[in-house]
């Protein structure tokens, strides 16, 4: 006995069985009556049972029958309700990005709505946490990492960002107050902000200004950067952190560099996808988008 039939007449069958008549499935599918009759036998024949009573001009289900359209109709039901979602995702890609939570907040967030425009068709999904992603179980597409490199798991590939610039920060009523910043010398005046994320800490800047003597242990300590950089906008003291992460601060004047644009530089954050993806359509858009965003921006 095949195990399999051909579609054509589990359609004339389901059809059938939901109206009650040939005739009527005939004219739903477009075919003739003797068409449907023709499909049925078939599947009875394959399977040697009977599966309509005829009555004259009327069919009446056997019991074989009513428990096979059950489950036919159950199937059918599933294949519609699949090509209706089919519908309405088929358009889009979704793209699931995992970052820390300051350079989404602070960097990425403010763009999104550029790769939106250059890419219609793919839906993006933040998910921001200072926990690593774990790409091994499909939780996100694409893991973007700060700090010193773990060890990153078989078969991922780990692309690093171009290096960052670390300078102090304020906003500009601080630098140009009653204690202007012109020099080194003039942080003794303010309260240092600590961003204890960031690579590079005021004791490491301050090694290459030995003759300045600034109390690195005093001052309020944040934990992420984006916390440490809005002290700094509401005028708390003076930040050192990178300027990749306060692009927008500078370009609105809400924050300064008081003493110049260039710094010590690091290299922080790496850009983390499987290698089995990274070819993917949607990840390499994003890839491509995200890389020539950061050279056009670089300081």
């Amino acid at each position: 006995m095949q195990s399999r039939v051909p579609i054509k007449a589990v359609q004339a069958f389901e059809a059938a069985s939901r109206l009650s008549s040939f005739a009527l499935a005939a004219d739903e599918l477009f075919v003739t009556p003797s068409a449907i009759s023709h499909q049925i036998k078939l599947l009875e024949e394959q399977f040697g049972v009977k599966l309509f009573h005829r009555v004259h001009r009327a069919v009446v289900l056997t019991d074989a029958g009513r428990r096979y359209a059950e489950e036919v109709t159950a199937a059918f039901n599933r294949i519609d309700m699949a090509t209706r979602d089919l519908g309405r995702t088929a358009r889009s890609d979704i793209l699931t990005v995992h970052s820390t939570p300051s350079f989404a907040s602070q960097w990425l967030m403010p763009r999104l709505a550029r790769f939106s425009s250059l890419q219609p068709d793919i839906d993006v999904r933040l998910n921001a946490s200072h926990e690593s992603a774990d790409l091994l179980t499909l939780g996100a597409d694409i893991d973007i990492r700060y700090g010193t490199r773990k060890l990153q798991p078989t078969g991922t590939m780990v692309i690093p960002f171009p290096a960052e610039t670390i300078v102090p920060l304020c906003a500009p009523e601080l630098a140009n107050g009653d204690f202007p910043i012109r020099s080194v010398a003039d942080l003794r005046h303010h309260t240092l902000i600590h961003s204890e994320v960031c690579l590079v800490s005021w004791r490491d800047w301050l090694r290459q200004h030995r003759k300045v003597p600034l109390d690195t242990s005093r001052g309020p300590r944040f934990d992420r950067s984006f916390m440490a950089i809005s002290a700094a906008v509401d005028g708390m003291g003076v930040l050192l952190d990178s300027l990749l992460l306060v692009q927008r601060e500078l370009q609105t004047g809400r924050l300064v560099a008081p003493l110049g644009l260039q710094g010590p530089k690091v290299q922080g954050y790496t850009f983390n996808v499987l290698k089995t993806q990274v070819d993917l359509p949607k990840i390499r858009s994003f890839q491509d988008w995200l890389f020539g965003e950061l050279e056009k921006e670089a300081f």
